[in-house]
């Protein structure tokens, strides 16, 4: 892979996981910590939907992500010929 290439493939994937962690980020700091007061006063199954978010909203966005993740580099891997 030319130089340039290997730059523009690196940026890509770069740009891929600042979106995700900050994603994560949101769900699990902003909705989990910063306004978990807010989102107490909804209830969902019968639990807070701040509680919720703090301790399995963070995790399920965490595992989703993981998959989004590896299905857009197997795509990006693909569109740059360095697929497995």
């Amino acid at each position: 892979m030319a130089q340039k290439d290997m730059k523009a493939y690196w940026k890509k994937n770069i740009q891929k996981v600042l979106t995700l962690l900050s994603i994560w980020f949101l769900v699990s700091y902003v909705f989990g910590i910063l306004l978990v007061d807010q989102l107490n006063a909804i209830r969902v199954g019968g639990f807070k939907l701040g509680f919720w978010f703090a301790q399995q909203g963070s995790i399920y966005t965490f595992v989703i992500l993981i998959w989004v993740y590896v299905k857009q580099m197997a795509k990006l891997d693909a569109e740059y010929g360095v697929n497995e």
